[in-house]
């Protein structure tokens, strides 16, 4: 039998949830002995369209600067990414985020810094961000010496891995290759223009999925070669800066990731001697798992 012939008798009624109910960000372990939040947040903040930002820090911020690689992994130097590194401390800082960065890292010390960042307590922070400039493929990141995967750097962040993140924004920016191949972009015909009461609060469990909550923001879209300048640094990281310098604290993080694209798509054009990689175009690719506006308002 189908799923979609399944008669309700064989389904169980889900129990609706309650926007009056209270999310207990509070205890251990449920009583189904599964792990619970170490936050609390209240029933309106849990039902609200904007994550809460007014806990009292900001969250940290780790980024990764993988300028130089080992000579056996045949990897060229990434001349201009330490102009992304200092662009994103300094825009990172200025939305509050205490800022930690780290240059020419191998695979294991990659892993290593982000499982601790997961194993810090985060219960008075608003969120957490990462940024990783390296050296990539599809799925894959480079540490100094060898490929390790994205999804095993953000494995530790989950919601039912790092519980006082749970129900909070993690947020990812990879600028790295995806691929080898070039976007020709195509001719387009552009027109001139002219708190808590003082009483005992009660609790009451609600779920969410331990994959929640997470945005990445690549560079480039699976497959395809992702543009440096050697002197101003990446297309994307350049966008990223100007957008938060701009409008970090007024509009909400997926309006901004969306006017990055545009900047990467419109201003940038490869510019080089060789006739295969000259005239070529980039457009970054956002996934977002995020199940709330986020505004980094100020503090």
């Amino acid at each position: 039998m189908s799923p979609e012939c399944v008669s309700n008798t064989d389904v169980p009624d889900a129990k609706p949830v309650s926007e009056t109910d209270a999310f207990p960000f509070g205890k251990s372990k449920s009583q189904s002995g599964k792990p619970v939040a170490t936050t609390i947040q209240t029933a309106t903040e849990f039902f609200s369209h904007k994550y809460k930002m007014d806990y009292p820090n900001r969250g940290k911020a780790i980024i990764i600067n993988n300028k130089k690689f080992n000579p056996n992994t045949g990897l060229n130097e990434r001349n201009g990414t330490d102009q992304d590194a200092s662009a994103l401390c300094c825009r990172l800082s200025e939305l509050d985020f205490d800022v930690d960065l780290f240059h020419n890292l191998k695979a294991e010390e990659i892993k290593v810094t982000l499982q601790k960042a997961a194993e810090l307590d985060h219960r008075d922070n608003d969120c957490f961000t990462c940024a990783i400039l390296s050296h990539g493929e599809d799925g894959f990141i480079w540490g100094i010496d060898r490929m390790i995967p994205i999804n095993d750097l953000m494995e530790p962040f989950k919601g039912n891995k790092c519980l006082s993140l749970a129900g909070k924004p993690k947020i990812f920016f990879i600028q790295a290759c995806r691929g080898t191949k070039f976007d020709d972009g195509v001719d387009m015909n552009v027109a001139d223009a002219k708190g808590f009461m003082d009483v005992e609060p009660q609790f009451s469990l609600q779920k969410i999925p331990s994959e929640a909550d997470f945005l990445i923001a690549y560079s480039v879209v699976p497959g395809y070669y992702s543009w440096r300048n050697s002197t101003n640094g990446s297309w994307f990281v350049q966008a990223l800066s100007e957008v938060l310098m701009k409008h970090g604290q007024t509009v909400d993080l997926l309006t901004m990731m969306t006017r990055v694209n545009q900047i990467v798509a419109n201003k940038f054009q490869s510019n080089t001697s060789h006739s295969d990689m000259n005239e070529k175009k980039q457009i970054p690719c956002v996934t977002s798992m995020l199940t709330k506006e986020v505004y980094f308002t100020s503090k």
